[in-house]
């Protein structure tokens, strides 16, 4: 692995956090926890870019949120998936897997 940051596309931490919320409720922590440890540790979510990120998708109407207390017994908001969120989700990854195969298919002109 290499120490380089990876800038994630516009729109790509929309659809991590939607398919991260897709498993069940999530805290913020959580979630960019998740995140850090699917990807093998190559993505960080820093705080700056996921709670604003969760509050965009919350006004969107793709997630809920409600205090809740965490594992660590302390206050936390929990975040799940709203019906529409799940639809959002759906089109986000078909979207992702179409751009991603168009690109491949580029880089491995000959």
């Amino acid at each position: 692995m290499t120490d380089e940051k990876l800038d994630l596309p516009q729109g790509t931490l929309n659809l991590l956090i939607l398919k991260a919320l897709s498993l069940g409720p999530q805290h913020g922590w959580a979630i960019s926890e998740r995140l850090h440890q699917v990807s093998r540790a190559t993505l960080q979510v820093p705080q700056g870019s996921l709670y604003p990120a969760l509050h965009r998708l919350e006004r969107r109407g793709w997630i809920r949120a409600e205090w809740g207390v965490s594992e660590n017994n302390r206050r936390a908001k929990y975040y799940e998936l709203s019906r529409s969120g799940r639809k959002q989700l759906a089109v986000a990854a078909d979207q992702w897997h179409r751009l991603t195969t168009a690109v491949s298919l580029v880089l491995d002109m000959g």
